[in-house]
């Protein structure tokens, strides 16, 4: 696999990678961070898979169902011919809810001819560690793990299971279905009840597509994008995993190599602001609910990042079993990041915060937990903006002052000032209004490089960061001021390289950077757009959208020259700035005139 060419399944409960050939070589079940069932993308020896081999002549094709997260691999040798239907279950329930089991359906349509094929069904529990033992029944195929925790999967198919784990080979000469399940089914399995779920999952899909807001250009990748972040959101307490995956690496052979199953508050905050401006408040409300959850609501300690649950311990281990995704170690789970002191949080936070008191309608009990909360944050605030931090690329090293943290303390303040004049709170308005001056006066004379006439990374700095094209996203400046324009264009200039950005190039913890962070490349679009540069921003755009697998998705990073995707897959981070860039192009940009302008200022 040389191009993370994969698409993801998922129902908002756990997800699947599926390669381009149609085997499944990355599942978690019951839950996106449980143990895996299947890992040979970390493992191609031990790492367990599902597929079916064919002769070498078919010829394999594969697509989404449109404006849905089911994904369909063709197979076909002249006459032979079918198509295996690959999703995870969810639909309305009669009683209420979701329907979302820890499911995932084969649905084997059979199209012409007499096709054949091997099934190779291999799970590996609990990580592939120890061996994984499969028994036939009479209903169901059962897998077992004989090491450490015990794990066990059912396989329900109307194939001959003794042929299913004989590797013999079948000849499909009618629709047929296989059913991997975290569970053992009460009731039968069979073709039209596989059919029937089938059904129920696209409805459900289609409709939640139908309530999405469509675009005259970029629809098509703009949905797509949306349903993937919507599959990265777990339905059980409203949290957003980065991604679906552990330990890809950013670059192949090196050691930055993370665990992305985990909420980071971020990134989370980030994707709710574009489902608010796609028209999907639910998932908004859902995520707000997690952050009550979790935020101590009159302590500081507010950590970074949790578990899809709200799990506060991420303890990070290596699995030394694996050799790692081509040969790149080590594998990890868990991430110790948990630990770090991002001072950012606070902005993000406090956004979200703001714009459900700003949209929606909240009740007097919800208003007054958010308030107590906000007050909190704001004490963090005081307490912690004029330390040191690790930053939004979480530097392991020495914390520094950098400029993205302070710009989103100021965010936090900015956005309780707002919230306290919602709620009418003068005397707060007063005295943060005060510490929201204080941060910005400091930004703008100790983050400012006056040589470079750009803002830095961090204060005293040479060195260029991507994270501050988002001062005018946050509203910290205006798109016509003068030092965004320069700010842009500096950044542009030191981090483009063979026509992808990095996020920075100095030297962190693992040396220097080598490949292109996905979701500076659209920063910079968007940031081309409020400037006034769209003609630029576009064309940056549309090429962007080239570099993405064969079924529109991207992952953390690009490689330089070959474009390659590498890093956690499918990434929330880089498909939420590619909605954000695409509706920029679609909306009024800043007046070209007026940038002119600002350009000619003295």
């Amino acid at each position: 696999m040389k191009n993370l060419d994969y698409g993801v399944i998922g129902n908002c409960m756990s997800a699947a990678l599926v390669s381009k050939e149609g085997w499944i070589d990355w599942c978690c079940l019951p839950e996106f961070n449980s143990s895996s069932v299947f890992a040979r993308i970390l493992d191609k020896n031990i790492g367990g898979t599902f597929g079916f081999k064919c002769d070498p002549e078919y010829k394999i094709q594969q697509k989404y169902i449109p404006s849905t997260n089911i994904l369909v691999t063709r197979y076909e040798k002249g006459e032979d011919c079918f198509e295996v239907i690959d999703f995870m279950p969810r639909y309305h329930s009669e009683r209420g809810g979701y329907y979302a089991p820890p499911d995932l359906i084969r649905y084997l349509v059979h199209i012409s001819g007499k096709p054949e094929f091997t099934v190779e069904y291999d799970p590996k529990l609990n990580y592939a560690r120890g061996d994984t033992v499969t028994t036939v029944n009479s209903d169901y195929l059962k897998s077992n793990s004989t090491l450490g925790r015990y794990e066990s999967v059912y396989l329900y198919t109307d194939i001959d299971k003794n042929a299913v784990a004989q590797r013999e080979r079948i000849t499909l000469v009618k629709d047929a279905f296989f059913l991997l399940s975290y569970n053992q089914k009460i009731r039968k399995q069979d073709i039209n009840r596989i059919y029937l779920k089938y059904e129920r999952t696209k409805v459900y899909w289609l409709n939640w597509v139908e309530n999405t807001i469509h675009l005259t250009v970029f629809d098509k990748e703009i949905i797509r994008s949306a349903l993937v972040l919507k599959l990265l959101t777990f339905d059980k307490t409203g949290a957003v995993l980065a991604a679906v995956t552990t330990s890809l690496p950013e670059t192949i052979g090196e050691v930055r190599n993370w665990d992305y199953r985990f909420c980071w508050i971020r990134d989370a905050a980030m994707t709710i602001r574009i489902f608010n401006q796609i028209g999907h408040t639910k998932e908004a409300q859902g995520f707000l609910n997690f952050i009550i959850g979790v935020t101590p609501a009159k302590d500081e300690r507010i950590q970074i990042m949790y578990g899809v649950r709200g799990e506060r311990k991420l303890t990070e281990y290596i699995l030394d079993h694996l050799e790692g995704y081509e040969k790149s170690s080590p594998v990890r789970i868990g991430n110790a990041a948990y630990k770090q002191k991002q001072h950012d949080i606070y902005g993000v936070l406090m956004d979200v915060i703001y714009q459900d008191m700003k949209y929606y309608q909240i009740t007097t009990e919800n208003a007054e937990e958010l308030w107590t909360i906000v007050r909190s944050i704001v004490k963090s605030v005081d307490i912690n903006w004029k330390k040191p931090d690790k930053g939004i690329w979480e530097i392991r090293s020495e914390g520094r002052h950098f400029t993205f943290s302070k710009l989103l303390c100021w965010v936090a303040v900015d956005r309780a000032v707002r919230i306290a004049r919602i709620l009418r709170m003068d005397n707060y308005v007063r005295e943060w209004s005060r510490l929201k001056i204080k941060i910005g006066e400091e930004i703008h004379e100790k983050a400012w490089n006056p040589k470079l006439k750009a803002f830095t990374q961090y204060y005293g700095s040479d060195d260029m960061d991507a994270s501050n094209l988002l001062m005018e996203t946050y509203g910290f400046l205006e798109p016509s001021d003068l030092r965004y324009i320069r700010t842009v264009e500096a950044t542009q200039r030191e981090l483009m390289h063979d026509g992808l950005m990095y996020r920075y190039k100095n030297r962190d913890d693992f040396g220097l950077p080598s490949s292109s962070f996905t979701i500076c490349n659209f920063w910079l679009v968007t940031s081309l757009c409020r400037i006034g540069r769209r003609d630029e921003a576009e064309e940056l755009f549309k090429r962007l959208l080239t570099y993405s697998n064969h079924v529109g998705l991207f992952s953390e990073d690009i490689a330089f020259g070959t474009h390659r995707l590498l890093g956690n897959f499918p990434q929330a981070y880089s498909h939420l700035a590619l909605i954000e860039s695409g509706l920029a192009i679609a909306r009024k940009t800043t007046p070209e005139t007026k940038v002119l302008r600002a350009l000619n200022k003295p």
